[in-house]
């Protein structure tokens, strides 16, 4: 199987935990919440999940610690950027493209917990370099 077989393998396993989170608590919670429920489902799947992990940037020379904080990590290869809003809106794929740009991986989930169906609120972004 290639790298990009296999990350779209793993992104079908988050979709499935995402969907599995949904169903049990439906809509309308805060972002912390499904947080929180995503890794553990994840972790309960066997899948290695980091939360909130650092993303330091370089300004000009200066190495910037603190500028953001990735919602979670999946196993080292894909980025999940997780919302509880009304619409998922174009600046949240533009953030999620930057996330993946300074990473270097290759692809990002938005997930928006506050939909109907969760299918409505998934989006797949993919940086631009080939795998």
């Amino acid at each position: 199987m290639s790298a990009k077989e296999e990350i779209d393998f793993l992104s079908n396993k988050i979709i499935g935990a995402a969907i599995e989170v949904h169903r049990l608590l439906g809509p309308g919670l805060l972002e912390s919440a499904y947080e929180e429920c995503m890794s553990r489902e994840l972790e309960l799947r066997g899948i290695k999940v980091k939360r909130q992990v650092m993303l330091p940037i370089e300004y000009k020379g200066i190495k910037i610690d603190s500028a953001y904080r990735l919602d979670l990590i999946i196993e080292d290869c894909i980025i999940l950027e997780l919302k509880s809003v009304s619409a998922i809106e174009p600046i949240h794929e533009s953030q999620l493209l930057t996330y993946l740009k300074l990473t270097k991986l290759w692809l990002g989930l938005v997930i928006n917990f506050n939909v109907p169906l969760l299918k409505d609120g998934i989006k797949r972004i993919v940086n631009g370099q080939t795998l």
